[in-house]
């Protein structure tokens, strides 16, 4: 018995992601940060991890470095697992190169530049046997889970009507452009061919497919550019179909000034409805035609064994993103430990594994493939688009719609 070791690549001095990663990951003490190659240049990857309290000598250079030499380590020494928090562009090749070194991922979303990509990586999962997890952060959320389950019970009847919406405001000015946060994700090079959809428009999309069951279908999108010069959509309007006939409208936007991460969702049945937000993440608001609407709280009342055994604290007590993102690590660390121990670990271990799902490779395929798809509709004048799993390389990247302020 013994904590999870594990990698990171990206997430050194200056970056936001990489900070959450490491926080989530060892909150519920099953994992521990023991190597890193932290940054592209060599010395800030090393100031980096001993500002982590982490040996010099597995602070490397390059992600390449890492994986050669943590491989050479005794296996009681080396990483089990690889964090991947860099920008979109190098997701990839990193999670290509470790699990062909044997390493067990986890990346941030979404999963790679391109579909392509994407359909190659699920390729490499399956021949390697090894763990891949992505962090589609929204779905560890207890209420979440419980919105899941209840529409799994049928407790709202046949789905109808799905709207689902992340606002954010931070990109709304020219000069917002300047940080280190926004700067990799206006650019094509290092985001692929989407900001808003491609950054916060695919978690609405997870969402909506996990809290339902549903898989989209087909899409109708219409992406803009809002600030002068910019190469990729800052806002977007996209109209879903289910493969249970249910319609759907997701939008997503960074140019909603005032708002900061307004994620809600709604999902409408013959028999009642359910409303989540992520601003009120401890309150399930479920409504009924003929009665009065329920409030349903974390920790309180009959709940869900996945909305049980993802709480951590007493009814009152707030949870948020961190204890979200630290679910999907929790859910992560079980299946792996569940590998790397032989003997018979009884039922309690198995059961917290079923309970704490975590997002992997069909989401990761799902994921790029409706930024393509949402893309592609956006730049025809075609209404409708099946939604398709085959990769579109003659997408142009070009500002969407080009509606300057």
């Amino acid at each position: 018995m013994r904590k999870i070791r594990m990698g990171m690549v990206g997430g050194g001095q200056g970056a936001f992601i990489g900070a959450i990663h490491r926080i989530a990951a060892q909150m519920d003490n099953e994992i521990e940060l023991v190597c890193g190659a932290f940054s592209s240049d060599p010395e800030r990857s090393l100031e980096s991890g001993k500002a982590l309290y982490l040996d010099p000598a597995r602070c490397y250079g390059s992600y390449q470095e890492m994986f050669h030499r943590e491989k050479e380590l005794p296996a009681d020494k080396r990483m089990d697992m690889v964090t991947i928090v860099t920008p979109n562009h190098l997701h990839f090749p990193v999670a290509r190169l470790a699990l062909e070194s044997g390493f067990h991922v986890m990346s941030d979303k979404p999963a790679t530049l391109t579909l392509k990509e994407a359909l190659e990586l699920a390729a490499l999962v399956k021949q390697s046997s090894l763990l891949y997890g992505l962090s589609h952060t929204y779905t560890g959320y207890p209420m979440v889970k419980e919105a899941k389950s209840r529409i799994a019970a049928g407790a709202l009847g046949k789905i109808k009507k799905v709207v689902v919406e992340y606002p954010q405001g931070w990109l709304a000015a020219k000069e917002n452009e300047q940080s280190k946060q926004a700067s990799w994700r206006l650019d094509p090079a290092q985001s692929g061919i989407s900001c808003c959809i491609g950054d916060i428009g695919v978690h609405a999309a997870n969402l909506a497919e996990y809290i339902t069951g549903l898989e989209i279908t087909a899409l109708s999108a219409s992406l803009t550019t809002n600030v002068e010069d910019r190469l990729l959509d800052d806002d977007g309007t996209v109209l879903l179909r289910f493969n249970n006939n249910a319609h759907g409208v997701l939008l997503a936007s960074q140019i909603s000034v005032g708002e900061e991460n307004n994620l809600r969702i709604r999902v409408y049945g013959e028999r009642a409805s359910l409303d989540w937000s992520q601003l009120e993440p401890n309150s399930l608001l479920m409504k009924f035609p003929d009665q009065a609407s329920q409030l349903i709280r974390s920790g309180v009342g009959e709940l869900a064994q996945a909305t049980i055994t993802s709480l951590r604290t007493p009814a009152g007590h707030p949870e948020g993103y961190l204890e979200a993102f630290a679910n999907l690590y929790r859910g992560f660390a079980y299946r792996l430990r569940s590998r790397l121990e032989t003997d018979n670990t009884g039922g309690h271990l198995l059961e917290e594994t079923n309970a704490l799902d975590v997002p992997g490779i069909y989401e990761a395929v799902r994921g790029m493939a409706f930024i393509e798809n949402v893309v592609a509709a956006s730049q025809s004048e075609l209404k409708w688009h099946p939604f398709s799993l085959v990769p579109n390389e003659e997408l142009a990247i070009i500002p969407q719609g080009a509606k300057h302020a």
